[in-house]
């Protein structure tokens, strides 16, 4: 339950919110990588996406940085990448675990015994 009292609102300038629209158009790069970078909530992005899309926030004519593209790029092939080592991982304890428990050589009921000649 929110605590009481007035909350705490933000207002993005223009520029900043068509800036965080750029961002998230480029290639390979995600709309919750990009919200996580600017710490806004990715709906919040999602929805001034809409926005631009309908013309309300103009994206043309922004500039990004260079260097903020290219980190945003090098952050998804990060994620992709250690979420992939994680698979594998997790893979790896499962094998390691199977391979190093105990199993018994037979089963009683599969061994077979020879009744001796009468």
């Amino acid at each position: 339950m929110p605590a009481p009292g007035p909350r705490t609102t933000y207002r993005y300038s223009d520029h900043f919110k068509a800036t965080a629209v750029r961002l998230s158009e480029l290639s390979g790069v995600s709309v919750r990588d990009v919200a996580e970078s600017l710490y806004i909530h990715p709906f919040m992005l999602s929805r001034w996406r809409k926005l631009a899309r309908e013309g309300v926030i103009v994206t043309k004519g922004i500039e990004l940085d260079k260097t903020v593209a290219a980190e945003l790029k090098a952050l998804r092939e990060v994620k992709r990448k250690y979420e992939r080592l994680q698979v594998e991982h997790d893979l790896l304890k499962k094998a390691i675990a199977f391979t190093s428990s105990p199993r018994p050589t037979s089963l009683p009921s599969s061994r077979t015994t020879r009744k001796p000649p009468r």
